[in-house]
């Protein structure tokens, strides 16, 4: 009871100007009840409007949220059927584009993210240096202590694979779900298309790419309390790499292919012809070795061997390309086509 007082208690917030970028936060709301009002009472005054996205939640977050909450800022929208957090995420950045927003932040429910810290990620976004700002556990090894292990660990392999699929090689944590977005480049990503689920964050990169916003980590320290959270470590291992991969395919296709021709797309088609007809002719000749009982000369062996090298070495090559092709120009500064195919 002393929480939800504080809350009541909570005096308005002061009038934005004319003129001022306007702030929104989205809350996705599912088994959040114990934290959500102390979250919403943590929010500052730079926020202009906050939306609360009850995702069919059994502890009626939402409700709760209604009766106790008496910040003038909060709207409330209930969805009937479980959507996930992508689901949730995709209803609140509508909510808040309707609502004028020009940045949407997302903050969970559970208090894993302080909301004093939405100053930090509105920042680079407000100087126009990025379209997307998202938190980045591992800047710093003292942000790392409470981190539980097997988080650290499949949050760093998920980190790598990440930098393949999205092509922001210059970005941790993929997936952080403290985030903020400029309208302009929410305005041009297929809400329609992304993740519903916990691959929401991922997919968002990958989307980002494809429309070349600017997205920059903001180092932030990790929190965890005695929450509980319905991610499993087996739902990642069965889902995600088949995600990723597909993932990977689209963006390269649209990259190099679609979008573009460059370096890149030669030496990324070349290196992938060479190699594999290099690695075709030495299954074929150990093939025929084996079922001849003849060994394989060192011509054979060189035949395949060689295009292999080649192969890989313009491989190598284009993933240097891709590193260096990383959008830099933001969106803000002149947006595409808002027409433009997507994914």
């Amino acid at each position: 009871m002393a929480l939800h007082a504080g809350i009541l208690a909570a005096p308005a917030p002061a009038a934005i100007p004319d003129g001022t970028p306007r702030i929104a936060v989205v809350i996705p709301c599912y088994r959040v009840s114990r934290r959500v009002l102390d979250v919403i009472a943590h929010i500052g005054p730079e926020v202009s409007s906050i939306h609360a996205i009850d995702d069919a939640c059994p502890e009626e977050s939402g409700a709760l949220i209604e009766r106790d909450c008496r910040d003038p800022r909060v709207r409330v929208v209930m969805h009937e059927k479980n959507q996930g957090v992508g689901g949730a995420m995709i209803t609140g950045y509508r909510a808040a584009m309707a609502a004028g927003a020009d940045i949407v932040v997302k903050v969970d429910g559970d208090g894993q993210m302080d909301p004093a810290l939405i100053r930090r990620f509105v920042g680079p976004i407000l100087a126009g240096r990025a379209d997307y700002t998202k938190g980045n556990r591992f800047y710093e090894i003292e942000f790392l202590r409470t981190m539980p292990r097997l988080r650290l660990f499949g949050n760093s392999m998920l980190s790598l694979v990440s930098k393949f699929a999205s092509g922001y090689w210059d970005v941790m944590d993929p997936t952080n779900g403290y985030t903020a977005i400029h309208r302009c480049a929410l305005a041009l990503l297929p809400l329609d298309k992304l993740d519903r689920g916990y691959f929401f964050e991922s997919d968002m990169l990958f989307r980002l790419y494809i429309i070349r916003a600017v997205v920059r980590d903001v180092p932030m320290p990790a929190r965890y309390g005695d929450e509980s959270s319905s991610l499993r470590v087996s739902r990642i291992a069965m889902a995600f790499p088949g995600k990723y991969l597909g993932a990977m395919i689209k963006r390269l296709f649209y990259a190099y292919f679609l979008r573009d021709f460059n370096a890149g797309t030669l030496q990324l088609a070349l290196g992938a012809l060479v190699a594999g007809t290099g690695i075709v002719v030495g299954v074929v000749s150990w093939i025929h070795s084996a079922v001849n009982g003849v060994p394989t000369t060192a011509g054979r062996v060189m035949l395949a061997a060689l295009p292999i090298l080649i192969g890989a070495q313009l491989l190598l090559a284009a993933l240097n390309f891709d590193i260096h092709n990383v959008p830099r120009e933001p969106l803000q500064r002149g947006a595409p086509d808002e027409d433009a195919e997507t994914p």
